[in-house]
């Protein structure tokens, strides 16, 4: 699938539909370079509560899971107590599954060891962003040697649910791969928003 001529004029990734939330995220967040240490962090997490879901039901949840992860403050997650999980498992504007709450607190305290989580990220890519310009999704791998090699890094610092394919989605998410296809109207706007 190449990118989607909308209603609107504008052609985007086929991935995001005509849902009027997904559309947004894709023209106003997906693929825009993120250098801020706690937003990088919420959006790993986020990433990691989607494994095995569709990113549309985690965006959804997104303001929720803002509220009960109290704004996704590494420094609070990690000193979260048996109670809280607990009170976690019981929200439903989360996705109640223990191992993925349990594991954000491990990765909070994983962040908290680390010197610079944003220049983590960007270190790995030289500085900016990688662009493919893909002209159709098939093109687009699950994941990179890049991503594997992250992958594994982040499992020996304690991270959970940093998968090859969810590290990937993340990168793509924070704009450290600009995947928009070619052909999307956000995909140069994206490529001049890097720092250099």
């Amino acid at each position: 699938m190449s990118a989607v001529l909308h209603e609107d004029g504008k052609c985007r990734c086929g991935w995001c539909g005509t849902d009027p939330l997904y559309m947004r995220y894709h023209d106003e967040e997906w693929g825009v370079p993120e250098y801020d240490s706690r937003a990088l962090f919420e959006k790993l997490v986020l990433d990691g509560a989607q494994a095995g879901l569709s990113w549309i039901t985690i965006l959804r949840k997104r303001d929720n899971y803002r509220k009960a992860f109290d704004g996704f403050k590494p420094e609070i997650i990690a000193k979260y107590k048996p109670a809280k999980i607990e009170a976690l498992m019981q929200d439903v504007g989360i996705v109640r599954n223990r191992s993925k709450i349990e594991g954000a607190v491990l990765s909070a305290n994983a962040y908290l060891e680390m010197k610079d989580f944003s220049a983590y990220w960007w270190d790995a890519v030289g500085g900016e962003p990688i662009c493919e310009n893909y002209g159709a999704l098939k093109q687009i791998p699950p994941k990179s040697a890049l991503t594997e090699k992250i992958s594994k890094d982040l499992k020996q610092r304690g991270f959970k649910f940093v998968g090859p394919t969810i590290i990937y989605a993340f990168m793509q998410a924070c704009g450290l791969y600009n995947d928009h296809l070619e052909t999307c109207h956000r995909h140069d706007v994206v490529k001049k928003l890097a720092r250099r």
